[in-house]
């Protein structure tokens, strides 16, 4: 008998956000955020394509000033995935981004101004068809919450939270996601898992201001893949500081990881030692950046010798593992299937095998 561990996600109510669907069991979405000016429609256009041939399923743009939303009826209109408006500040961004084409805003309570002036958004997503995503930042909690519990804290960026779903389900809009970012991965954790058992809204995940591509990965890993593993979370971000389409890459691995989605290339790899029979790390370098561009899932296992190779080989789509007797063993959909010669360009062999079986 083998191992499965399913995670069961909580279940969460349905929100759209243009033809996506967000909550209720459906597929994790990931998004990220383009960093192109968004006056620069086409530049920003350009960028929106190439998150999209990476996995981006909606994507966000910031719309700091007037020429951003004007800019936002081009993108709207050509882009291929639904946009969301990141609003700060002024609360006319808001309004103007639902009425050119925006399909979800996203508001930070701690910046948007008064009550009187979020009605007004609200009534803009209402009368142009556009979600709300309540975002909470640990770095921009409003100033009553900063007095009344000193700093950022789980309870403070919750009741943030819920103060901000209030002031929509007051207004009768209930098409709302929720976000409690914070940079502190514990700090984070707490307040999504007091969030998640507060509401039903469905939850967008993060870990804001992460960092670099490493040290970045890994709070993501450790935060997210924390939430993820309780059934926590219908939409998330990896917050890296480099290019967008490489966030979504992170994200799609992190997804893969706990079995939650299937995307492209899943790759498992020794370390490598004093027994590998090639080289594995330049080998998987190579296989890695040839085969990135594969939507269809597929698992490849290479391993440097037999001590773990056989086995892993025997549950991937393409398995190869350095045997030590002048040849390696290549395992196709868990079967052993032929071998090749040692000294054989190893990544070449197990890249034509991935575009082949990414063409059936």
């Amino acid at each position: 008998m083998s191992f499965e561990y399913k995670i069961n996600r909580k279940k969460t109510r349905e929100i759209s956000v243009g033809d996506v669907k967000i909550g209720a069991g459906n597929p994790i979405v990931v998004q990220t955020m383009t960093n192109t000016l968004t006056s620069d429609a086409k530049a920003t256009l350009e960028q929106i394509e190439r998150c999209v041939k990476a996995g981006a399923e909606v994507i966000r743009v910031s719309v700091p000033d007037k020429e951003s939303t004007d800019a936002m009826r081009e993108i709207s209109k050509n882009s291929p995935v639904p946009i969301i408006a990141d609003v700060h500040f002024h609360y006319k961004r808001g309004i103007e981004a639902a009425q050119n084409g925006a399909k979800c805003l996203r508001i930070n309570p701690g910046t948007i101004g008064s009550i009187d002036r979020a009605k007004e958004v609200v009534k803009a997503a209402k009368d142009n068809g556009c979600s709300i995503r309540i975002g909470v930042n640990a770095g921009s909690l409003e100033e009553k919450l900063l007095e009344k519990y000193q700093e950022p804290c789980p309870d403070a960026l919750l009741e943030s939270a819920m103060e901000s779903v209030k002031i929509l389900e007051d207004l009768d809009f209930y098409q709302t996601k929720i976000s409690v970012k914070a940079s502190d991965v514990m700090l984070a954790i707490k307040s999504y898992e007091l969030l998640s058992a507060a509401c039903d809204y469905p939850l967008h995940l993060g870990i804001t201001e992460a960092g670099t591509r490493n040290i970045g990965t890994v709070r993501s890993s450790i935060g997210l893949g924390h939430l993820l593993m309780q059934g926590i979370g219908d939409t998330m971000r990896v917050s890296l500081s480099i290019s967008p389409e490489e966030e979504i890459a992170v994200a799609y691995d992190i997804l893969k990881s706990l079995k939650l989605r299937n995307r492209g290339v899943n790759i498992i790899s020794c370390p490598s030692c004093a027994r590998q029979q090639f080289d594995v790390c330049k080998t998987i370098a190579k296989i890695e950046a040839a085969t990135a561009h594969i939507v269809k899932p597929i698992s490849i296992s290479v391993l440097g010798c037999v001590v773990n190779g056989i086995g892993e080989a025997k549950h991937t789509n393409i398995g190869i593992t350095g045997a030590g007797s002048g040849q390696h063993l290549v395992y196709i959909n868990g079967k052993p299937d032929h071998k090749i010669p040692a000294g054989s360009d190893v990544a070449d062999h197990v890249i034509k095998l991935a575009l082949e079986m990414d063409n059936e």
